[in-house]
């Protein structure tokens, strides 16, 4: 029998609604994923929770369907790589390692209302050390209320055996036997206490949310020592090579790399992330819901960028198929689209949770109007993709602003994306060239391994990961720029007529 013929790295993309693992190859491309659902619960308007075992056996799932993947086709895996949704946290026992609490997914709101009232005395402070407003949603806060209120959880907090994290530190911690309790810096910012400066925690932030700081995890650089993984739980003694947030993953995989380029992935939400340099970038005009992060850290160093998100295209997308039954899927809605030559007169705000971009208002709620008996499923579905090529011109101007330069390349990936439609009415809403990555389904799956494989030396660094994908498709834009200034005029109106309404509507 011979040995193995390629190398590889296993790599988890762990997101909101669903997990996957595949190895990816030392000529960066990624076999089939193994992929399984995780379920979501909204218990209220507000709340978003999951169940943090459930994301562990799914996650572990997926990992040994990837390694016999590797093992029928003769690849030597040379470690782990993980990215995963961020800003998702729980509590858990480090004794018998059981969850105390739900996971609090992102998308939760359950302390919009209250954080309101501590906006004029922080966002100043917050922005200058942390990048983001005191915003809406609190992890930490979270975090302290529950070892506080909890009978159980404080229990558990007294006798030394509470640990706080999000879902990477989860992750890291299940597959090291516990052996380490540590989180990525990416994950860290969107924790909404990582000091840019330090590279720590901010510490006045966390104090005043009143959370211990002995349940915090450790903050690592994207690449740096996260164990090994323990034997008995995927049969193999593996280096875990790199952890990193989904979205900055795919920056790397996208070939966002450059101060001036940037990339917007379609998935649950939509995101837009620009690279600022090598600095946190001095914010040239204060855009609500564009935030400084870290891209990256890798030996020490970091790469920091500019990010706008909506946070209900996709799942926006899935209501509409599952919930509302206007679609079989989300494929057939791309399908539909295609069929009206455009543009609609529908148009579709996915404003589903909130509005971060260009307008804060996390109490926004979505919108559909322009219907009429004339109205056809295909002009339907081609205005909702049209709404979501909309709200990424809202995120591009918004980073723009506080960039104070334009973006130069913007790549695009995700499941959206797919969609030759939403492409192209991405790159004439903005009146620019949109690139659609090369499988840009698995960018997540692929940048947390080409971070992860530069350091295991499968790859000199990360443009050289990317070589051997080819060229990108370009969608030029076509629209006229009288047109294009008139479509993107009709959804500021839109914007500005339901989003007054929504804060009028909405309780004190």
């Amino acid at each position: 029998m011979t040995g193995p013929t390629r190398r590889g790295v296993l790599s988890v993309d762990e997101g909101t609604t669903g997990t996957r693992a595949a190895v990816v190859l030392d000529d960066g491309s990624a076999a089939p994923p193994a992929y399984r659902p995780i379920s979501v619960r909204s218990p209220d308007h507000l709340r978003v929770e999951q169940d943090a075992m459930e994301i562990w056996a799914k996650t572990a799932e997926v990992c040994l369907e990837a390694l016999e993947w590797a093992r029928a086709h003769a690849v030597e895996v040379t470690g782990v790589s993980i990215a995963t949704q961020r800003a998702t946290v729980l509590l858990w026992d480090t004794v018998t390692g059981d969850p105390l609490t739900r996971a609090v997914v992102w998308q939760d709101r359950r302390y919009a209302a209250r954080l309101r009232a501590w906006e004029t005395g922080w966002d100043a402070r917050l922005i200058e050390h942390t990048g983001r407003p005191v915003g809406s949603r609190a992890p930490l806060l979270w975090a302290a209320e529950v070892i506080r209120d909890d009978l159980a959880v404080r229990r558990a907090y007294e006798a030394g055996r509470v640990a706080f994290g999000s879902i990477d530190t989860w992750l890291v911690w299940r597959l090291t036997g516990g052996a380490r309790h540590v989180m990525s810096a990416t994950n860290a910012v969107a924790a909404g206490a990582y000091d840019l400066r330090t590279g720590g925690w901010y510490e006045p932030w966390v104090d005043f949310l009143g959370c211990p700081r002995e349940v915090l995890p450790q903050i690592l650089d994207e690449d740096g020592d996260y164990g090994h993984t323990e034997p008995s739980v995927l049969g193999v003694r593996l280096p875990v090579l790199s952890v990193m947030g989904d979205q900055h993953a795919a920056m790397i995989a996208l070939g966002a790399h450059r101060p001036g380029q940037a990339m917007c992935v379609h998935g649950t939400g939509t995101f837009l992330d620009a690279v600022a340099g090598d600095r946190p970038p001095a914010h040239h005009r204060a855009v609500p819901g564009v935030l400084t992060l870290v891209g990256w850290r890798s030996r020490g160093s970091a790469v920091f960028s500019l990010e706008g998100y909506a946070a209900t295209t996709g799942s926006a997308v899935r209501w509409l198929c599952e919930e509302i039954g206007l679609f079989d899927s989300p494929a057939q809605l791309a399908a539909l689209a295609r069929e009206h030559p455009g543009p609609s007169r529908v148009r579709f705000l996915p404003a589903l949770a909130g509005m971060r971009t260009p307008v804060w208002s996390p109490e926004a709620t979505g919108a559909l109007t322009g219907l009429s008996l004339s109205t056809t499923r295909a002009e339907l579905a081609r205005g909702v993709l049209e709404g979501i090529a909309h709200s990424v011109c809202d995120l591009l101007d918004g980073v723009e602003r506080a960039l104070g330069a334009p973006v130069t390349d913007l790549f695009c990936g995700g499941g959206l994306a797919s969609s030759d439609v939403l492409m192209a009415a991405q790159a004439d809403l903005i009146g620019r060239p949109v690139r659609r990555a090369r499988a840009n389904e698995t960018a997540s799956l692929r940048g947390a391994a080409y971070l992860g494989g530069v350091r295991a030396r499968l790859w000199p660094d990360l443009p050289a990961a990317l070589a051997g994908l080819g060229d990108v498709p370009v969608f030029e834009p076509t629209l006229p720029d009288a047109a294009r200034e008139e479509a993107r005029a009709g959804w500021r109106d839109l914007l500005t007529r339901h989003i007054s309404y929504a804060q009028e509507e909405s309780p004190s």
